[in-house]
């Protein structure tokens, strides 16, 4: 059974009477939509995970967990269920920091912060999509980026956002 995704235009407006499915051509002007975590201890180190060897960019760490909305979840029921799938963490307690258009993949990510006061092992991977993780500081990753999958939420660490 195929993965089914809403509809969206530009606007974050889901198009009625229009369903997507993972691995179709999107049609023209439509976007589907994206809910990604960036995890954040209170220690202030950043939970990475890096990818499966056999996912595109594969062994590349990165800094969210997170993936497509399926038919019928909003952005906050995206993430919260994506995190829990991609790193076992449990939480309803998601801030949005940002929402971006990216006209090439014809999705509309979603931006959450999760600030973690948790044991940092409890963190669970994802058979094929993660082989590893680990808690780093932003100098850590400063230091790692060309190691590291490329994202608007590299950009915000580099740019001292939170």
């Amino acid at each position: 059974m195929s993965e089914k995704w809403d509809a969206y235009d530009k606007e974050f407006n889901i198009i009625d009477n229009m369903i997507l499915e993972r691995g179709q051509k999107i049609p023209k002007d439509v976007y589907h939509l994206v809910g990604e975590i960036i995890v954040k201890h209170i220690d202030g180190t950043y939970l990475l995970m890096q990818r499966d060897l056999r996912k595109h960019l594969g062994g590349m760490w990165e800094l969210t967990a997170g993936g497509s909305a399926l038919q019928g979840e909003n952005s906050l029921e995206c993430a919260i269920r994506e995190l829990e799938e991609e790193t076992g963490i449990k939480t309803t307690d998601l801030i949005e920091l940002d929402r971006i258009v990216h006209e090439a993949h014809q999705s509309l990510y979603v931006e959450f912060l999760y600030v973690a006061d948790c044991n940092k092992d409890i963190v669970k991977l994802q058979k094929d999509e993660t082989i590893a993780y680990k808690w780093v500081t932003r100098d850590e990753i400063l230091n790692m980026q060309d190691n590291m999958a490329s994202s608007r939420a590299l950009r915000m660490i580099i740019e001292q956002r939170f």
